[in-house]
């Protein structure tokens, strides 16, 4: 009963990370937002820190109490990463990386904490190569 009862709430778990992680597929040299958000809203920005952080740990973007803190940002995101400060009041807090490399495939952590509460949500990035297809049109003029 007990081993039942343990699988039960492992599996439950389980089930409760897969669904929490998010996929979120981009193209090389294009841009993706990586969702981040809670349910709260109304909330005082001063109360408000969001840590996005990428597969090794790197600081990808920074919000302190409500401001954007990108002093500690690891270079390879600088100017890559814009957030939509409008947003945060309505509990938002998604990044949105540019000019994508295959480098920056994989996951990315956002932790956000207030005064309310705690957050960790993954989100997997997938950068696909960009294609381009063109097609031409004949046209003969007589």
């Amino acid at each position: 009963m007990i081993i039942g009862c343990c699988f039960i709430c492992v599996f439950a778990v389980l089930i409760n990370k897969v669904f929490l992680d998010i996929t979120v597929v981009g193209f090389t040299g294009g841009s993706v937002v990586l969702p981040c958000s809670s349910a709260e809203h109304d909330l005082k920005p001063h109360d408000i820190n969001v840590l996005w952080r990428d597969k090794d740990s790197g600081n990808v973007y920074d919000l302190i109490n409500g401001k954007a803190f990108v002093e500690q940002q690891i270079p390879r995101y600088k100017n890559r990463a814009q957030t939509f400060p409008d947003e945060y009041g309505k509990g938002n807090f998604s990044v949105r990386l540019i000019n994508l490399t295959h480098t920056d495939a994989g996951e990315f952590n956002c932790f956000i904490t207030h005064s309310a509460d705690s957050k960790l949500q993954t989100v997997w990035l997938v950068v696909n190569e960009a294609t381009v297809e063109t097609t031409f049109l004949s046209f003969s003029c007589r």
